[in-house]
């Protein structure tokens, strides 16, 4: 299991999902539906790590902290993209929101 993370940098903020045992290919389609979907346009940016031997891929949603609303949203839609190929979110730390914690499995 994995968590999603949060990172920010000059301003912007991103949610990380790393994604253990998930293959090359179910990435390469996860990236696909992604950019297809209108719940990842601008202002949100996808900033991608491609698994490699050893590494799992990771996904993060890059917002600026006036764009929080689209890029919650936007989770909440790749959660649902993800349960497609077997990936299974059961919680999501947030900032600005304590008492939460992330993990991702495959189902």
């Amino acid at each position: 299991m994995t968590e999603p993370q949060m990172a920010s940098s000059a301003g912007r903020q991103g949610i990380t999902f790393t994604l253990e045992g998930l293959g090359e290919l179910d990435f390469v389609q996860v990236l696909r539906d992604m950019t297809a979907d209108a719940a990842f346009r601008r202002p949100l940016q996808i900033q991608v790590q491609e698994p490699r031997a050893g590494q799992p891929g990771a996904l993060t949603l890059a917002f600026e902290p006036a764009d929080r609303p689209l890029a919650l949203a936007a989770m909440q839609r790749l959660k649902t993209v993800l349960l497609c190929y077997g990936v299974q979110v059961d919680t999501v730390r947030i900032p600005g929101e304590d008492g939460h914690s992330s993990s991702l499995s495959d189902t």
